[in-house]
């Protein structure tokens, strides 16, 4: 590894997202401090991704690979210590990369919210992953670093400050403000599709522990928010949030990789906090129209013309560029409770995404010497655990603090 070319490289940077990581690599990482380039299947849009960054002396060099073209991603995985890749969705076009990367000993990260997917890709690859070294780093994006590291975050916490572990810790939405890129929407509309068609897909979707290694692990956890709830605890009434169905899932595979720390009873979940229940239901019931019409072709159709296209993404405001605001509320089994918050400088949906995928590569590149885990399918806190933590909190615009009583 030590004598590839490259550190990083960023496979799909003519992409929406793909930009906006090149520009913060460009911005946060020359090539003396790092050793980067972008990649695509079009030079001519390659180019034009250095006039985004403002690399006027193409100092970022280029290099064409094609998802289909399995000799064309090994050149460009072999070149490389780190791939980056935001080209989705994933289950038509990431297949090949992940096997190719495995093989080769490549660490890899993405920002992939397919849940079918990843199983088919843990299932088909850990072997060549563990035998090669490579690090394989799903969700490295809005889903799912807010919650992985969050939760990892107040448990360090609730370590020093109680002796103990939480085995509760409820994720809750307060505020956000931003969209979803075009390669999201759809990466969406593909598990929706793959779920009307296939019957283990709509039981892998229900199955709360379905990321864990063990398949049949059974545990507290059950089926994920779908209607207004007001929450006595909290003091709020609460609407699902739709990244749940991903996010907690990655959480509790996280658990389940590092051999249960917070306990194989360990509980967690997410909701969006909202202004009271008529603001609660609306968002359920447009949670359930959404799902609804998402399922039939003719729907995502319809669908396909009112939101963005694939490369396409949300209006870009430099004067206003979103954030989000997110609790942790944890209990331990002695009943002693702590709240964290996460905050995010930028709109989930491509400026934090783009931010914080492309700190977990440099990451995997830079900070080999802090991570203790070698090859094998990884959540970021089980990856990367306080090294992530740091780069976030310096690089990408995230912080993470404990409320005090």
């Amino acid at each position: 590894m030590a004598d590839r070319e490259f550190d990083v490289v960023v496979w799909g940077a003519t992409g929406f997202t793909g930009k906006w990581v090149a520009r913060h690599l460009f911005d946060n990482y020359p090539q003396t401090k790092l050793r980067w380039a972008i990649a695509g299947r079009n030079q001519q849009k390659l180019d034009d991704v250095h006039d985004f960054i403002g690399d006027k002396g193409r100092t970022v060099q280029t290099m064409v690979a094609d998802s289909g073209d399995e000799s064309s991603l090994r050149e460009m995985a072999s070149r490389t210590r780190v791939i980056i890749t935001t080209v989705g969705p994933y289950a038509y076009y990431g297949s090949l990369l992940v096997k190719v990367c495995a093989e080769l000993g490549t660490h890899y990260v993405d920002l992939t919210g397919e849940v079918p997917w990843m199983r088919r890709m843990i299932d088909a690859h850990t072997p060549a992953a563990e035998a090669s070294g490579a690090r394989i780093v799903h969700c490295c994006g809005f889903d799912s670093i807010p919650s992985d590291m969050g939760n990892y975050f107040i448990q360090q916490q609730a370590m020093q400050k109680f002796g103990q572990y939480l085995k509760s810790v409820r994720y809750l939405l307060l505020k956000m403000k931003g969209g979803a890129s075009g390669g999201t929407i759809h990466s969406m509309f593909n598990v929706m599709k793959e779920a009307v068609e296939d019957k283990e897909v709509r039981r892998l979707m229900v199955n709360p522990y379905s990321l864990n290694p063990d398949r049949s692990f059974k545990g507290p956890d059950k089926r994920d928010q779908t209607t207004a709830i007001y929450d006595k605890e909290l003091g709020t009434w609460t609407a699902p949030f739709v990244m749940s169905a991903i996010n907690t899932r990655v959480v509790r595979r996280g658990n389940a990789l590092l051999h249960y720390p917070y306990g194989k009873q360990f509980s967690y979940s997410e909701t969006m906090a909202t202004k009271g229940r008529l603001a609660a239901m609306g968002i359920a019931s447009g949670f359930m129209l959404f799902a609804g019409v998402a399922t039939t072709a003719p729907g995502r159709k319809l669908l396909s013309w009112v939101l963005p296209s694939q490369g396409e993404g949300p209006q870009v405001d430099p004067e206003n560029p979103g954030f989000y605001l997110i609790e942790f509320h944890g209990s331990t089994a002695d009943g002693e409770k702590l709240v964290a918050r996460v905050k995010g400088d930028s709109d989930p949906g491509y400026g934090s995404t783009s931010k914080m995928l492309a700190e977990s590569a440099v990451c995997l590149a830079l900070d080999e010497q802090q991570l203790e885990v070698g090859g094998g399918f990884w959540t970021p806190a089980s990856a990367m655990g306080e090294a992530l933590l740091s780069r976030l909190q310096q690089r990408a615009g995230l912080s993470f603090e404990i409320v005090e009583d």
